[in-house]
């Protein structure tokens, strides 16, 4: 079991909170800093949330910064300063899990703070389970759903030969596929994908992965490609990677590898095997005070009801989070493709999918960042 730090509410008078921004009429602060993760994503989220928020409050500012990746290390050192200049924070959620469990994130009454679905049903029950197996979307108290999302491989087509790739284990194939593949550069995925690829089954993945033999056996697989891969670090970088033909494959996020191929056009394919689903959210900073803890309030009733979520997808291949939001799916916004066939929860695309274990990392996640990062660097 780690040991996490924890900062109770009696601390919560004592902090000194940062960039606070003028209180409008109505008792809300006029800007606030949202947290997310940069690139096609981000920018999804500017056009089907903060600009219609912006039509209906004129006078208000968004400030955006793009370390939606570093979530956890920030708010724990902005909780151990007592300055807390973030206001709303996209987060993976695992890293929910670990912040509300740190006392770092604000627990969320869904039915008081959220809009209810169109036909009135309460939003903890509107954010039920979209994906057989993925288990309840409200994991955490200090956790608001927003969209089903996965990290997905794709390859040059120019560059893999007469044999184009058929599943996730051609990361591995070297013989076959020579050339640099692109990996993110933590265990998140990565360990999953070895161990599949080293012949244990998908559901015995996680039980495997929990011992320290199953940890250095991933590793082992991952050893045997190690310098081949070009590690990143930022979603974009695979998409660019995959541009220049710096790389044969690379994992990334599937709605950065739609933008990749749907709307740049470039000379690739995106492989739906052994996709990992996860969950992302939005989480509040413990600590703000009235004002700004009334935007996020304000922000958040706006941008998670049915339509808002489903808007989304008109612009990035993301499934919402609600099930009222479902139907309300409709065409790409700028191409006039139809959006459900390129989601991730689409029953096409989610055959071989894996399905991502929130509450394991968030239990393991430091202890093996500390592994990983040892492994990359040659100390282990």
């Amino acid at each position: 079991m780690l040991l996490r730090r924890r900062y109770s509410t009696p601390l919560l008078p004592m902090l000194i909170v940062g960039m606070a921004g003028a209180a409008n009429a109505q008792g809300m602060a006029d800007t606030m800093t949202v947290v997310s993760w940069g690139g096609a994503y981000q920018a999804s989220q500017d056009r089907a949330y903060m600009k219609p928020y912006k039509v209906l409050h004129p006078d208000f500012e968004a400030i955006w910064d793009e370390n939606g990746a570093d979530a956890v290390p920030r708010l724990r050192a902005m909780g151990d300063s007592g300055v807390i200049t973030w206001d709303l924070v996209d987060a993976t959620a695992s890293d929910a899990i670990r912040l509300c469990e740190e006392g770092l994130a604000m627990k969320i009454n869904h039915d008081q703070w959220l809009n209810p679905a169109p036909d009135g049903t309460p939003a903890s029950e509107d954010l039920a389970a979209l994906v057989p197996g993925f288990g309840d979307l409200l994991v955490s108290d200090c956790f608001v759903p927003q969209l089903i999302y996965s990290t997905a491989f794709a390859y040059r087509n120019d560059l893999v030969g007469g044999q184009p790739p058929m599943d996730v284990c051609a990361l591995f194939d070297t013989a076959t596929y020579p050339g640099k593949r692109s990996l993110e550069k933590r265990p998140i995925n990565n360990m999953e994908w070895a161990l599949l690829c080293d012949g244990v089954p998908r559901d015995e993945i996680y039980a495997v992965l929990e011992t320290e033999a199953g940890q250095t056996r991933a590793l082992a697989k991952l050893e045997t490609i190690k310098d081949d891969v070009v590690w990143w670090s930022a979603g974009a970088d695979t998409p660019r990677l995959l541009t220049d033909g710096q790389v044969v494959m690379g994992s990334s996020y599937n709605g950065r590898l739609f933008s990749l191929i749907e709307e740049k056009g470039q000379p690739v394919t995106m492989l739906w095997d052994a996709q990992v689903l996860d969950l992302n959210g939005w989480v509040v900073p413990m600590g703000l005070p009235e004002d700004r803890l009334a935007r996020v309030k304000d922000f958040l009733r706006f941008a998670t009801d049915a339509q808002r979520l489903a808007d989304l997808s008109a612009f990035i291949s993301y499934s919402p989070a609600r099930l009222s939001s479902q139907p309300l799916i409709g065409k790409h916004a700028r191409l006039g493709i139809a959006m459900v066939p390129h989601l991730p929860t689409h029953p096409d695309n989610m055959e071989t999918s894996l399905l991502f274990n929130h509450a394991w990392w968030s239990e393991h996640r430091d202890a093996l960042d500390d592994r990983f990062q040892a492994w990359l660097s040659g100390r282990l």
